[in-house]
């Protein structure tokens, strides 16, 4: 099951911040869907999941709709 957060029209920090919080809780395994219209996300949502060792499944731009998967590890 794949959750979702509505981010459009939020400017940076705060997608991330959402996603970050929404994250948390899950277990491993579990997927959140992002979306996000501020072109930062591009750069920060593949940097958070990094830093906190999740996997980017998914990143796309749709005119200007940024969509992007991200799956909870451990």
């Amino acid at each position: 099951m794949t959750e979702e957060i509505d981010a459009i029209g939020l400017i940076c920090p705060l997608p991330v911040l959402k996603l970050r919080k929404r994250m948390k809780p899950l277990p491993a395994g579990a997927r959140v869907r992002l979306l996000a219209t501020d072109p930062a996300a591009v750069i920060d949502v593949p940097h958070f999941c990094a830093e906190a060792g999740h996997t980017l499944i998914e990143s796309t731009d749709s005119n200007g709709m940024l969509v992007f998967v991200v799956e909870k590890t451990a």
